[in-house]
């Protein structure tokens, strides 16, 4: 607890937290009044905390919904406060803990990546493990076993203090409706503890499978092991099954997990082909999920300009661009650029509304009058009309670019190459 505490952590925690900014909690104290509230109470909290005496402060419950209409996914948001303290606390214990992590296991570790770990499921297919046993936990984060947990954490921490603190994190509860729900199991996800602790947890599966001599990559609770045969991962499926719900006290949703070929399921947003040199490529369901996000940022109803809406959309697009750069299949970023053009030249043709202004404005950008008038007059729907030639031409590539309009495929082509 005193390393915890030492003014070079707690700078370093304090530089972190307010980095990654955040909502406030139950409390309402936002990031920007973090210092000042230190200043004047840091020396009582600290004198607490070595003490063994703190009580964290439940969390504020969020709802996120889950893609595809899969429920709602619970997020805890702790107090700024213990949010610090938190982090202080995980960069303690990630040096201690992280060096016998599995090197198969790839999240909220420092030097890994979701990338690093398609790539490596990529490799495996590649060897010829081109089945999957692809195991989904059912609500990991909720149902984690306190005691269990803190079993696996009291192996390398001796300090009382801190299991102490560790616990009373994990029973903080949540507020509710105004009223606070105390918590009997899991781990809150929000919190800068909660992804060293879901590994702690997970550490024992992923021994075991490297004891089993097993091709796996598991990412948080995101966890895939990779075989040669339907019957090898079917019988791998069930012993696995049977540890985690034994040994850990977790559920596996039978649902959502499956044996099958890796190109039929999804891993972190991504993909694969079935070719013999398998290649990464954006999910199916990620490709929906995309499209569904930029209709909502196209709306005609959103009243809002096109520049506006040109910004939010780049905001979104840069960071999708961002996460995908990973794939391998540079069409699906070309298509995707023609469909949002398409997209916006259809806002367009509902902006300009009257068939005398889309007129004018068609004949303003280079069309013949005669085309223009055909195009106006025309009782085809915006998106049939935004792809025929006159309109492409009209709102071609140039327009958008001079408007400021990201391209996906440029991003993809810049990125690859510096990476």
């Amino acid at each position: 607890m005193e390393w915890i505490v030492e003014r070079r952590n707690l700078l370093e925690a304090l530089h972190r937290v307010e980095k990654n900014k955040g909502a406030a909690g139950v409390d309402g104290m936002e990031i920007k009044y973090l210092r000042q509230f230190l200043m004047e109470h840091w020396d009582g909290i600290r004198e607490e905390l070595l003490e063994g005496t703190y009580r964290p402060m439940p969390v504020r419950r969020v709802e996120i919904p889950k893609p595809d209409g899969g429920g709602v996914r619970l997020l805890g948001i702790p107090t700024v406060l213990d949010r610090l303290i938190q982090q202080a606390i995980q960069q303690i214990l990630m040096p201690i803990f992280d060096p016998e992590f599995s090197p198969y296991s790839y999240g909220f570790r420092p030097g890994y990546s979701a990338h690093d770990a398609i790539k490596q499921a990529r490799n495996y297919v590649a060897q010829g493990y081109r089945w999957v046993v692809d195991m989904d936990l059912e609500k990991f984060f909720d149902r984690v076993h306190h005691d269990m947990l803190m079993a696996r954490v009291a192996r390398k921490v001796s300090d009382k203090r801190l299991l102490k603190l560790i616990r009373a994190y994990l029973q903080a509860g949540a507020m509710i409706g105004g009223l606070r729900v105390i918590s009997e199991e899991g781990v809150p996800q929000g919190g800068p503890l909660s992804p060293l602790l879901a590994n702690i947890m997970l550490d024992d599966l992923d021994k075991e499978l490297m004891q089993r001599g097993h091709r796996f990559v598991r990412y948080a609770d995101d966890n895939n092991v990779y075989v040669r045969s339907r019957r090898a991962g079917e019988r791998v499926m069930k012993s696995i099954t049977e540890f985690v719900e034994k040994r850990l006290k977790l559920r596996v949703n039978r649902e959502k997990s499956a044996v099958d070929h890796p190109w039929k399921r999804k891993f972190l947003g991504f993909t694969f082909t079935y070719h013999p040199e398998p290649k990464i490529r954006v999910a199916p369901k990620s490709l929906k999920r995309f499209k569904d996000k930029v209709r909502e940022l196209t709306k005609r109803n959103r009243g809002q300009s096109m520049a506006s809406r040109i910004d939010a959309l780049n905001k979104y697009l840069r960071g999708w661009s961002g996460y995908y750069r990973h794939s391998e299949w540079r069409s699906t970023f070309k298509e995707l650029d023609q469909w949002i053009r398409r997209r916006l030249r259809m806002c367009m043709l509902k902006q300009w509304k009257e068939p005398k202004t889309k007129r004018r404005k068609l004949v303003g950008l280079g069309i013949p009058f005669d085309w223009a008038s055909r195009i106006s007059a025309s009782r085809k729907a915006s998106w049939r009309l935004s792809n025929t030639p006159q309109v492409s031409k009209a709102l071609g590539l140039q327009y958008w670019q001079d408007r400021g309009l990201v391209s996906l495929v440029e991003r993809y082509d810049a990125l690859r190459f510096t990476t």
